[in-house]
Parts: C-alpha cells; structure tokens; sequence
C-alpha cells in the first residue's frame, strides 16, 4: 500500500485524537471520523493479504528473471525490501529485451505487471 500502512494509521490516529474533542466542529468531525473509519477498514484489507500479495509477486519476478530462491523471512519488511530489489532487476531486464527485440519476455514481464496491479486492487476499486 502506498503510503505503507503504518504511516495512514498514525495520521488516522493523529485524525481521531483531533476530532473527538469537544471543540471540534460538529459537522467536520462528523466527516472526518467518517473518513477514518472508511480508510481504517481499508488498511486492514491490505494489512490482511499484504504478505501473500509479497510473496506471490516475488515468486513470479524470480520466475521472470530465472532466479532461484524463496522468502525466508515472511516480516513485511523483508518481503517488501525483497521485492523492491527484485523490481528493480525487473525494470534492468524489461530495458534488455525491448533493446533486444524481445517481444515474448517483454509480453511476460507485462503480463507479471498487469497480474500484480490486479492482485493490489482493494474491495472498493472502481477499475
């Protein structure tokens, strides 16, 4: 999630302590607790599948870059840092094979590309 869930939940902390005083203007406290009830269940979504989302991305950019390997440490974030170096080496290989004319290993790499915007989408997406 972007920005990472810890940081949205210490704003929607900071929100809550804000909006429950008793000076807070009935109407703007109203919306706002709104807001921060919306976007806490959200952060639990992706909080809840964040790890498999991970790990099954990592799985597949290995598959693509012909990497061996697995995560061994399933913290969110090793799992992230990993996959942050293997997007990385993604973006080195997809530049590779448009200089190469590589039309399959750049459909495959899309393909990876597309299945992982698909698997990030929250419940409540439009698209």
């Amino acid at each position: 999630m972007n920005p990472p869930v810890p940081a949205v939940l210490a704003e929607l902390a900071n929100l809550a302590l804000r909006y429950t005083m008793p000076d807070a203007p009935p109407a703007e406290r109203a919306s706002n607790l709104g807001l921060t009830a919306m976007l806490l269940n959200l952060a639990a979504e992706v909080w809840d599948r964040q790890a498999a989302d991970l790990v099954a991305e990592n799985r597949a950019i290995r598959a693509l870059l012909g990497e061996s390997g697995q995560d061994a440490d399933l913290r969110l974030s090793s799992l992230k840092s990993e996959n942050d170096r293997l997007r990385a080496a993604l973006i080195s290989s997809q530049a590779d094979a448009e200089a190469a004319g590589d039309v399959a290993r750049q459909d495959a790499i899309w393909a990876e590309l597309l299945a992982s915007t698909e698997r990030r989408k929250l419940s409540v997406s439009l698209v």
